[in-house]
């Protein structure tokens, strides 16, 4: 056990102190105030404040942690070892800036809470980040100054004896579109073919007769290819469905189909099934609520995970809503136009609200790519992106985090834009878990 001292213990001190010795390092911690049990202590120990009392383990603290609310900081990025870092501490401390504030304003997603330009969809954007104006989105900084810190530490307690955690691989997969030509209505299907028509797609209105017309296999049923993939290389596979009502933005089946239903009841039985909350739903809690209870009359279990359509969410209101609701864990967290670490970690984290000032018990799941980001953002090919992929997992494998994948159904169809990105899928599945 690490003995951390400190002037004034707050609920952000607590927070991030937790998160990075019990979380990422798996050492436990104990905090006090008080100078003397500190100093009567033999073991390893730190001290947290702004000036050391002897010649102890020392990280000079920022305000941050000892602060309410938000106010609009002066960030200068510095460098440790190569790696980026701010809230420079000064040569008297034992690391050259205070990794415990640094943390938290990247995990608590400070900057989110700040004015910032929004993107066509609501979305707080990748370019308003200090992590991409910076150039390290793509890196999990958190986990990498949380094992430069223990380096430091073993150094200065070389009998301090750590456990160290193991590197996982996470597949996830929204359903945004359970079927391409299934199961529409008939108005929905003739409007298909009249839009097919008007844009002289040829291609399309053939496959889509040979569906309707059961020749062939709906190219987005790949729900048997994914639960293939998860028995062969034994991961972890999640599926978030989409049962809300149709909208511009919502076009799967409706949820009233005994089709879906069935696949839905059939993926629960060999794999972990969540909420793909509809477009609307980041603002409408009501709404929200509506389609928890509808996607659990059809599981018969509880709703405990959760994954914004379009990631579309404002921090701290969606959140705030999902704890309302009982839901547990959220994998939202990430951009959709760009790759990396949203929140600079690959270690799931409980999200702590800024407007109370509390760690909350809702469990946030960063994930480091999505498909179409992928495809329709970054507009690289599957080959490209296996190397992105085996970047980022090389990332997340060297500090021994957790590497969450996004992809779609439908990008398993090798249909249409789809061409080549089943393949890609099986190669990430086996660089992922190599």
């Amino acid at each position: 056990m690490i003995l951390i001292y400190t002037h004034k213990i707050t609920p952000r001190f607590r927070y991030i102190f937790k998160h990075i010795f019990t979380r990422i390092l798996l050492i436990n911690v104990s905090f006090t105030t008080k100078v003397e049990e500190f100093v009567a202590y033999d073991g390893p120990k730190i001290t947290y404040t702004k000036t050391a009392l002897g010649n102890e383990f020392f990280v000079k603290s920022n305000a941050l942690l000892f602060e309410q609310g938000v106010n609009d900081l002066e960030i200068n990025i510095q460098k440790w070892d190569n790696v980026p870092c701010f809230f420079v501490a000064g040569a008297k401390s034992s690391i050259p800036f205070d990794i415990f504030a640094a943390s938290f304003y990247l995990i608590s997603r400070y900057e989110e809470y700040l004015p910032h330009v929004k993107d066509g969809y609501s979305r707080y954007t990748a370019a308003e980040s200090l992590a991409y104006k910076n150039g390290f989105l793509e890196k999990p900084v958190v986990d990498i100054w949380a094992y430069k810190l223990l380096e430091k530490l073993q150094e200065k307690f070389p009998d301090l004896i750590v456990e160290k955690r193991e590197y996982s691989f996470l597949s996830t997969i929204d359903i945004d579109n359970a079927f391409a030509y299934k199961y529409k209505s008939l108005i929905r299907t003739l409007g298909g073919f009249a839009n097919d028509i008007f844009k002289f797609r040829l291609l399309t209105i053939g496959y889509r007769l040979a569906v309707i017309l059961r020749i062939k296999k709906d190219p987005f049923d790949t729900f048997s290819k994914i639960l293939e993939g998860q028995k062969k290389y034994n991961i972890n596979t999640l599926f978030f469905c989409s049962i809300g009502d149709y909208t511009t933005f919502d076009t799967n089946i409706s949820a009233s189909k005994t089709k879906y239903k069935l696949l839905i009841k059939n993926l629960v039985d060999y794999a972990k099934v969540g909420l793909h909350p509809s477009y609307f739903t980041m603002q409408n809690v009501g709404m929200l609520k509506k389609e928890k209870e509808r996607l659990e009359s059809i599981t018969n279990f509880p709703v405990k995970r959760s994954r914004q359509h379009y990631l579309r969410f404002n921090l701290p209101e969606t959140y705030q809503n999902l704890i309302d609701l009982e839901i547990a864990e959220d994998y939202s967290m990430g951009y959709a136009s760009n790759v990396g670490f949203r929140a600079s970690t690959c270690t799931p984290f409980y999200f702590y609200d800024l407007d109370f000032e509390i760690q909350t018990p809702l469990k946030v799941f960063p994930f480091a790519v999505m498909d179409t980001t992928l495809n329709d953002y970054l507009k690289i090919t599957p080959k490209q992106s296996l190397g992105k992929i085996r970047d980022l997992k090389n990332e997340v494998k060297a500090v021994n985090g957790v590497f969450i994948t996004l992809f779609h159904n439908e990008s398993l169809s090798d249909h249409l834009r789809w061409k080549g990105w089943r393949r890609l899928y099986e190669s990430m599945l086996k660089i992922a878990t190599s």
